[in-house]
């Protein structure tokens, strides 16, 4: 049994949809810059192929070229990415999980923007913050939910890899969803809360695994989908570059259904499996003994701990050069 409700999931997306039409933007943006700057590279490279000799050639690696620096702007834009548009989507759907009113329309944004910025002061805050949740999740899954682990089977390589594999996509959501824990429990450490709900996460593992695959296939099923559909469009845009085909045209296909997927579906993903950490952890405390393991699994989840005494340190100077500011006036 899932322990999700798809039917609440879709409609908080509706309650969000300003939001939805937000993302869609940004990441429809995203997606025509990649389609511009692959076009470019491909028209440079067809006008040194031709006076080569090689015009379609040129124009293929031309291609390739440019895609490869939209690549690089957008692995430059991810901490902006996360701040805005991810976390700024989690905070107004966690105020409505827990009954909140919030604003329509282009409001919305603007809401979300002040509550992440209440809670996270700058995005390379929260960029760092994710970055260690990320890679304590995955040493984690590494060492409990690898299928090699479970069934030492001799001669099962390949098979254990794409397993695992699906396990590691079917989890790409829990660091948003840790995310969310912290904007619904107004963590004062974030670096302390991400602990506790790591180690919920940990003591819990089976239960996320069960319900992320159902969610993962739900995902990418529909992905394949929107790939499908948009395949025979981009066919056709591609062919208005000089010299490119093949491999662009798949390559620019799975671009676009990222952008559909980031924009639209991967919300639907994030949000069930947020409903199952609230759910399922509802009234737990966190475990010592999950504690000790994630240390022994992890040295980032040892890095939180040091970032979490860094910052209630900070807190108490701050207090206390406050307290003196008062006692002196």
């Amino acid at each position: 049994m899932k322990d999700f409700n798809l039917g609440e999931v879709l409609g908080l997306m509706m309650k969000t949809a300003p939001f939805l039409v937000f993302r869609f933007i940004i990441y429809f943006g995203i997606t025509l810059g990649f389609v511009l700057i692959t076009g470019v590279g491909a028209g440079i490279g067809y006008g040194i192929g031709s006076i080569a000799g090689s015009a379609p050639e040129g124009g293929m690696w031309g291609g390739l070229a440019g895609f490869g620096l939209a690549a690089a702007i957008m692995y430059f834009i991810r901490e902006y990415l996360l701040y805005i548009v991810k976390a700024g989507h989690i905070a107004v759907l966690v105020e409505l999980v827990h009954g909140k009113e919030i604003p329509q329309g282009k409001g919305q944004i603007d809401y979300a923007r002040q509550q992440v910025q209440e809670r996270f002061a700058t995005s390379s805050l929260l960029f760092g913050l994710d970055q260690l949740i990320k890679g304590v999740l995955r040493a984690f899954n590494r060492v409990f939910l690898s299928i090699a682990s479970i069934l030492p089977i001799p001669g099962t390589g390949g098979a254990v890899k794409f397993i695992n594999t699906i396990i590691t996509l079917s989890l790409t959501y829990l660091d948003e969803v840790i995310l969310a824990y912290l904007i619904k429990t107004r963590a004062e450490n974030p670096w302390a809360t991400s602990r506790t709900a790591l180690i919920l996460y940990a003591q819990n593992y089976t239960k996320f695994l069960k319900n992320a695959v159902w969610l993962a296939i739900f995902i990418w099923v529909l992905t394949f989908l929107v790939f499908l559909v948009v395949l025979g469009p981009v066919a056709l845009l591609v062919g208005l570059f000089p010299g490119t085909a093949g491999p662009l045209t798949l390559i620019i296909a799975i671009v676009f259904a990222w952008g559909i997927k980031q924009a639209v579906i991967e919300p639907i993903g994030m949000t069930a499996l947020m409903q199952v950490f609230f759910k399922v952890t509802e009234g737990q405390t966190a475990n010592p003994e999950w504690e000790v393991k994630l240390e022994t699994v992890s040295s980032k989840f040892g890095e939180l701990k040091n970032k979490a005494a860094a910052w209630a340190g900070a807190k108490q100077e701050q207090a206390a050069g406050e307290a003196a500011g008062l006692v002196d006036g």
